[in-house]
């Protein structure tokens, strides 16, 4: 069926439309059951839900978007030809009008793409591309013309109709041959939220009629609906509906309510294995049944999300310049200053591998703002269960710490490169640079899940980066610091670089062995502080996807 949930604003159409998706984060009560039993952690796989928002990647594809959703909803059965799910995805794109515009970008701020119109509908194919059982659509036709409004509702009730799905849509005064598309309606009014009316769209006229109030000649139904239970309005007769709902219609609905409750149908489990039996029957090759909220294992999630990635990436100039050029630039910039550092002193050494590693490591900062932009489009994602964070945490470390590392290194290689220090010392400060880096990457990737804004989280990292940098043995020696702060020397990740960097260059430095003593360094620590980084390493790494999975939800 399609129903049309309709009413004045704030009435509660679209708190009602995100309870029963069960997509409300405060607080409210009541049971809701599918099929006669309590909603599951199953229930978001015979879900789908489309918001008011169209939340997608600017450098993503139309037909790229709507392939995405299918190919996690469900799995691909091995006996069924790419071809036909490639033509079955064909005729998606056609019902919403997207075949024209397939190959184009989403769009954005960033890159010219599709326009506001088609990105709702590229929103709303995504949705029935799920195949759920059940749709929940929230204003699917706000922002489109009244004949691309027409033609998205005429795809949802073939859609509906062809598939058995049950469609329920939040929309706002729909013309009459939107309306007439409707099989239910469900009006409401507001002051507070209460039914006036909840029956078929076909007797809604008639209904009308009956409680005194004919609508008028060349009159569209909708409109005159809205008007007439529209609190404070100039046709105000909210008291006259609610009245008429009361004796007309409710108590028809709850003895139908009290009648269903006792026809239980079957549970999702229970649907999720008819509909796998039935594949099997045809021959379909399906995979193993997965009784979980993801529809999809885990490897074909982190394949799905791979292939998206790497494409986006690639098409985004500034994703590939930004780790790799700017390192490169800034390297170079640093090296002239520090050319020939290696023929001085040696602690103007020293204070060359302390800027070395401290530009390593803060330059993971300049990868949060995309972290933080890319957390919101996850967590809509998420929120339809068509992968889980770890699956994307982990994607997403491996195309951003591949470009970032080979920023890094390069970095590295550059200045050292200009210094003229020996090449003897360079594997051990590029290891120590590295593990630094790495470690950095998981602290700035826990405060980009952590904090609600980049301008939180880049506020968050300073104190710690001071921190850091202060107790590094160089800045701060261990006997020069207070007693009680001396522990931070024991979790400072660049205190240990510069201590393991510091002792072997004094080796073969005259005054070596004297300024090993002045800054209080404990060679033979390295075991020890190459343990902390990977232990805080891994901290670090579990807070951010445990952040990621608890912390800024959508709130609804």
């Amino acid at each position: 069926e399609l129903v049309a949930i309709m009413g004045p604003s704030g009435c509660g159409k679209s708190t009602l439309l995100d309870i029963l998706a069960r997509k409300k984060t405060s607080r409210y009560e009541g049971e809701i059951l599918v099929n006669g039993h309590k909603r599951d952690h199953l229930f978001q796989r015979v879900a789908a839900y489309v918001g008011q928002e169209d939340v997608m990647p600017q450098y993503w594809k139309v037909r790229e978007a709507v392939e995405f959703n299918s190919r996690l909803k469900s799995s691909r059965a091995s006996n069924v030809p790419a071809e036909f799910e490639s033509k079955a995805l064909d005729l998606l794109l056609a019902a919403f009008g997207l075949t024209g515009v397939a190959d184009t970008y989403i769009g954005g701020d960033k890159v010219r793409g599709c326009s506001g119109g088609q990105r709702r509908r590229v929103t709303l194919a995504r949705g029935v591309a799920q195949r759920a059982s059940v749709l929940f659509a929230d204003e699917p036709t706000s922002g489109l013309s009244a004949t691309d409004a027409e033609l998205c509702i005429k795809a949802l009730r073939i859609i509906c109709k062809k598939i058995s799905m049950l469609v329920l849509v939040v929309i706002h005064q729909p013309r009459v041959e939107v309306a007439r598309l409707f099989d239910k309606l469900v009006l409401l009014t507001s002051d507070p939220g209460r039914l006036v009316y909840l029956g078929p769209m076909a007797d809604s006229v008639e209904y009308w009629k009956d409680c005194g109030f004919p609508v008028p000649e060349y009159c569209n139904p909708t409109d005159y609906f809205l008007d007439l239970v529209t609190p404070h309005g100039p046709m105000d007769q909210v008291a006259t509906f609610v009245e008429a709902f009361r004796e007309r219609m409710l108590r028809g609905i709850r003895d139908e309510v009290i009648a269903k409750r006792q026809e239980r149908g079957q549970t999702v489990a229970e649907m999720l294995q008819a509909q796998h039996y039935l594949q099997q029957l045809a021959q379909m090759g399906p995979g193993e049944l997965r009784e979980s909220a993801l529809a999809v294992p885990f490897r074909q999630q982190v394949w799905i999300l791979l292939r998206r990635k790497l494409a986006l990436t690639l098409r985004n100039p500034a994703a590939i310049y930004m780790p790799i050029l700017m390192p490169v630039f800034v390297g170079l910039l640093l090296g002239v200053m520090y050319a020939d550092i290696g023929s001085k002193a040696l602690l103007q050494q020293v204070s060359f591998v302390f800027m070395l590693l401290v530009r390593i490591c803060m330059a993971g900062m300049q990868q949060m703002p995309q972290l933080i932009e890319e957390r919101t489009l996850m967590k809509y994602d998420t929120s339809e269960c068509l992968f889980s964070v770890q699956a994307w945490v982990l994607v997403g470390i491996s195309v951003d710490i591949t470009l970032a590392l080979t920023g890094a290194v390069l970095n590295c290689l550059i200045m050292y490169a200009f210094s003229g220090l020996n090449w003897d010392f360079f594997p051990l400060i590029l290891g120590w640079s590295l593990l630094n880096f790495f470690l950095f990457d998981a602290f700035f990737g826990m405060l980009a899940a952590a904090a609600p804004t980049f301008q939180t989280a880049q506020v968050s990292a300073i104190p710690f980066n001071s921190i850091f940098m202060m107790f590094s043995g160089f800045m701060i020696s261990k006997s020069s610091a207070p007693p009680y702060l001396r522990w931070v020397f024991e979790v400072s990740p660049i205190g240990y670089a510069i201590q393991a960097i510091f002792c072997r260059m004094a080796e073969d430095s005259a005054d070596g062995p004297y300024l090993v003593k002045l800054y209080s360094f404990d060679c033979g620590q390295d075991v020890k502080g190459i343990v902390v980084i990977l232990l805080m390493m891994a901290a670090f790494r579990v807070c951010q996807v445990y952040c990621l999975q608890y912390r800024n939800a959508i709130q609804k």
